[in-house]
C-alpha cells in the first residue's frame, strides 16, 4: 500500500482537528451559496426512503444511532453522511432535504429555492442500467428532478434571477463506486480502460446537461478506495482487494482529466476534484492520528467483518463507533464522513484540485 508522507498526514490531522480555516487561512466564510447533490449513498438523505418498492433503503436501526433522538433517517450511516457534513461547512443545519421529501409537501419545492435540495439516491450510478433491479434513481431522473426545481425557480423568482441564482450555486457530485461494483458482480470481461471511458462519456453527458440548465460550479468526489470496504475484503481474506482499487485510480486519473477539458470547453464553468482514493487511503494506512481504530470491519452488521450481512436492528453493533472508518460493508461512519467532508472544503491541492470547495463557493 502507497504510505503517507509526514507533510499528508500533517494535513489531514490539522483538518480534523481545527477543521478548514486552518488550511485556508481565511476564517471569514463566504455567504452560503445553494447546494444541490446527485449521486449515490453517500450523500443520500433519504431519497430512496420514497421510492416505492425500492430495494436500497436505510430507513430502520441501527441506522440513525447517533442522530437526534437515535431515529433512523434513510442515511446509510451511524449519524450524519458527507453531503451533511459539507453543508454544515457552508452554514446549514445539515444538507438540503431530498427532493422526494419537498415534493411530497404542497409548498415544499419553494421552500428549496435558496438552500437547494438533494436529489441522491443509494445505489445509483453513472450508466443508466447501475441499480435498476434495485428500484432507484439513476442520475438521469435526478437531473429530471433538477428540472423540475429549476421550473419552479423561474416561476418564483423569473429567469434572470434564476440565471444568476444557479451559476453561483454549488453541484456537488459523488458516483461511480456502484459502476465498478456491478462490473465486478457480473464479471464483465470490457478491458478496464474501455469501462472507465464508458463511465467517462456519461459523465461528460450528465455534466454538460447540467451546465446548459444553469449549473457553472461542481463539486466532484471521485471514487475511493472501493477494494477496502469491508465487504470487498471478504473477497480477499480480509485485505484491501486491489483489482477494485486498481479501477478506483484509473477513475480519479480519468475523471481529472476530462474535468480539466471540460471547463476549457464550457464558459464560466468551475469545478473542484476531491481525490477520495487517496484521502481514505492516507488514513487507512496511518489511522492512529485521526483516533480511528478500526479500518476493516463495519461497526455494524454480521458474519466476518461485520460484513456478510447489512446493518439492521439484529447485527452486531460496535460500542466505539467514533473508531471505525467504516459503518456498515460499504459506507463510512460519521467521524470518517466528518472528515472526508472537511478535507473536500478546506483542503490543499493534495486532496482537492484546482480549488477546494470553500474556494470554488468563493469563486465569482
Amino acid at each position: 500500500m502507497e504510505k503517507m508522507c509526514p507533510f499528508s498526514l500533517l494535513i489531514l490531522l490539522a483538518l480534523w482537528i481545527f477543521g478548514p480555516n486552518l488550511v485556508n487561512g481565511d476564517a471569514q466564510q463566504p455567504a452560503s451559496p445553494p447546494i444541490f447533490i446527485l449521486g449515490d449513498s453517500t450523500a443520500d438523505v433519504g431519497t430512496n426512503s420514497y421510492i416505492p418498492h425500492c430495494n436500497a433503503t436505510a430507513n430502520f436501526p441501527h441506522n440513525g444511532i447517533d442522530f437526534v433522538n437515535s431515529r433512523p433517517t434513510g442515511r446509510f450511516s451511524n449519524g450524519l453522511n458527507s453531503a451533511d457534513h459539507l453543508a454544515r461547512l457552508f452554514g446549514y443545519n445539515s444538507s438540503p432535504p431530498p427532493f422526494l421529501y419537498l415534493h411530497s409537501l404542497k409548498y415544499g419545492l419553494q421552500l428549496g429555492i435558496y438552500r437547494g435540495v438533494n436529489f441522491a439516491s443509494g445505489g445509483s450510478g453513472l450508466l443508466d442500467d447501475t441499480g435498476l433491479k434495485l428500484n432507484v434513481l439513476n442520475l438521469p431522473q435526478q437531473i429530471n428532478q433538477f428540472v423540475t426545481v429549476r421550473e419552479n425557480l423561474i416561476t418564483a423568482l423569473g429567469h434572470e434571477t434564476t440565471k444568476a441564482l444557479l451559476a453561483k450555486s454549488l453541484f456537488c457530485i459523488t458516483t461511480g463506486s456502484n459502476d465498478i461494483f456491478v462490473y465486478f458482480k457480473t464479471r464483465s470481461t470490457m478491458p478496464k480502460e474501455e469501462f472507465i471511458n464508458l463511465l467517462m462519456e456519461a459523465y461528460e453527458n450528465h455534466i454538460k446537461t447540467l451546465y446548459s440548465l444553469g449549473a457553472q460550479k461542481f463539486g466532484i468526489i471521485s471514487v475511493p478506495p472501493v477494494g477496502c470496504c469491508p465487504a470487498n475484503r471478504l473477497l480477499n481474506a480480509t485485505r484491501c482487494f486491489e483489482p477494485m482499487n486498481d479501477f478506483a485510480r484509473y477513475f480519479h486519473l480519468a475523471i481529472d482529466k476530462l474535468m480539466c477539458k471540460l471547463s476549457s470547453e464550457l464558459q464560466g464553468m468551475k469545478y473542484a476534484l476531491g481525490d477520495s482514493y487517496k484521502m481514505t487511503m492516507d488514513v487507512i494506512d496511518n489511522p492512529r492520528p485521526f483516533n480511528f481504530k478500526n479500518v476493516g470491519s463495519a461497526c455494524c452488521g454480521h458474519g466476518t467483518l461485520n460484513a456478510e450481512g447489512i446493518c439492521n436492528a439484529t447485527a452486531n453493533l460496535c460500542s466505539d463507533r467514533k473508531q471505525y472508518i467504516f459503518w456498515d460493508m460499504f459506507h463510512p461512519t460519521h467521524a470518517a464522513a466528518r472528515l472526508a467532508a472537511n478535507t473536500l472544503y478546506g483542503g490543499p491541492t493534495l486532496y482537492v484540485s484546482p480549488i477546494n470547495f470553500a474556494q470554488l463557493a468563493a469563486e465569482n
